[in-house]
C-alpha cells in the first residue's frame, strides 16, 4: 500500500486514514485529519503553523545531524611572474623608493621625446631632399612667342 503525504501538514497518511477533498476545478487534496482540512479551508498558511512540517523546515527545527557548519575556503594571495617581467624584477620595482621610480619615469619620458624629435628632424631633411630633386627633374617650358606685341594662341 502507498503512503500519501498530507497536503497541509506534510505528515504521512497511512492506508485507512485521512480525508480527501476535491475542488471544483478537479484538483484533489489529501489531508491527515479534520484539523488539517479545516485549516486548509480557512486558508491558513502551513508555514506559520508550528506543528506542520513546512514550519519546522522553514525555522530549521529538529535537524541536529547537520549541526556542523560548512567551512568556507579563504582565498590565498600569492604573486607570480608576468609575461614581461620575472618575479624578482617585480619585487625589486615594488621595493624601490617612489622618488627613484619618479626619476626613472621622467628619464624615460625625456628619452622618448628626444627620439620623436630626432625622427621628425630626419623626416624634414628627407622631404627637403625629395623637393629639390623634383624641382631639378622638371625642365622649364619654352614659351612660344611670335614677337613683340603678339599674343600667342590659335588663329
Amino acid at each position: 500500500m502507498k503512503n500519501e503525504l498530507c497536503y497541509f501538514s506534510g505528515y504521512r497518511i497511512y492506508p485507512g486514514h485521512g480525508k480527501r477533498f476535491a475542488r471544483v476545478d478537479g484538483k484533489t487534496f489529501s489531508f491527515l485529519n479534520n484539523k488539517c482540512l479545516a485549516s486548509f479551508m480557512m486558508k491558513r498558511n502551513p508555514r506559520k503553523i508550528n506543528w506542520t512540517v513546512l514550519y519546522r523546515r522553514k525555522h530549521k527545527k529538529g535537524s541536529q545531524e547537520e549541526v556542523s557548519k560548512k567551512r568556507t575556503r579563504r582565498t590565498h594571495k600569492f604573486q607570480r611572474a608576468i609575461v614581461g617581467a620575472s618575479l624578482t624584477e617585480i619585487m625589486a620595482k615594488r621595493n624601490q623608493k617612489p622618488e627613484v621610480r619618479k626619476a626613472q619615469r621622467e628619464q624615460a619620458v625625456k628619452a622618448a621625446k628626444e627620439k620623436t624629435k630626432a625622427s621628425k628632424a630626419q623626416k624634414k631633411v628627407t622631404q627637403q631632399q625629395t623637393k629639390t630633386q623634383k624641382a631639378k627633374g622638371k625642365a622649364s617650358k619654352a614659351v612660344k612667342g611670335g614677337g613683340p606685341g603678339r599674343v600667342g594662341g590659335k588663329r
